[in-house]
């Protein structure tokens, strides 16, 4: 049974980071919102798990994956389930560990981005708090872009098994992840993420590393991979761009 997973279908937001992993994988996986609903599939099969009180443990929001009886929402806890299914994490309990901790960082640099353009409230549009906005995105340019840049290159300077990959020598979910938020600053703020990359070489080199993987590139170049777009995560505003 192919893995299923749940998303919205115009847009790679959280579920990027899923896609990445099952494609780095070569896993057999629907993406269920982006199928017909002739096959049982589309938006309204994944709002099913949402809305359903038949389902027992329903998840809060997409993504979330289904794998026969297992139904997994969050982005990490996700790859925290698929990483040994997939080989994408290592056998030894703390390297696991670190990994999903590393996991959990890159998600709190996807929320900041996220932040920049609804500082106030998602249930805002963007116009009605473009003024907070444009504050929320100077500082996350100036201070935090480079922050966890540095503290990823520091990681990937530390591992004892060399300077390729976060955790180990083997590809984990985790250098996936951090590929996928540095793609994304790069759409949303290339000068100011160009700038910090060049403070953190070993986070660019990983970035360049995973972009020719020999899963991963074709995947980048083919349709299932949707473009970034201002409905995302990652949105390129000129006046929050910097």
């Amino acid at each position: 049974m192919p893995y299923e997973l749940h998303y919205w279908p115009t847009i790679q937001g959280r579920g990027e980071f899923v896609r990445l992993a099952l494609e780095a994988a070569g896993a057999d996986y629907v993406d269920v919102a982006r199928g017909p609903a002739s096959r049982g599939q589309g938006v309204a099969a994944m709002m099913h798990y949402l809305d359903s009180p038949q389902v027992v443990h329903p998840p809060f929001a997409p993504p979330f994956l289904v794998d026969g009886k297992a139904v997994v929402g969050q982005t990490a806890a996700i790859l925290l389930y698929l990483g040994p299914r997939l080989g994408l994490v290592a056998k030894n309990e703390l390297q696991r560990l670190w990994t999903h901790q590393l996991q959990l960082t890159i998600a709190d640099a996807v929320m900041e981005a996220h932040d920049t353009h609804h500082p106030i409230s998602t249930g805002l549009y963007y116009e009605d708090q473009k003024e907070e906005a444009v504050r929320r995105a100077k500082a996350f340019r100036e201070e935090r872009i480079p922050k966890f840049f540095a503290w990823f290159d520091s990681v990937l300077a530390r591992n004892p098994r060399g300077s390729a990959c976060l955790v180990g020598a083997r590809l984990s979910y985790a250098d996936l992840s951090l590929f996928q938020l540095v793609a994304g600053l790069l759409y949303a703020f290339p000068l100011a993420t160009g700038r910090a990359l060049q403070q953190a070489p070993l986070v660019a080199g990983l970035h360049a590393r995973v972009a020719q993987h020999r899963r991963v590139a074709p995947y980048l170049a083919s349709e299932r991979r949707i473009p970034f777009n201002e409905e995302g995560i990652f949105r390129r505003y000129p006046e929050l761009a910097g």
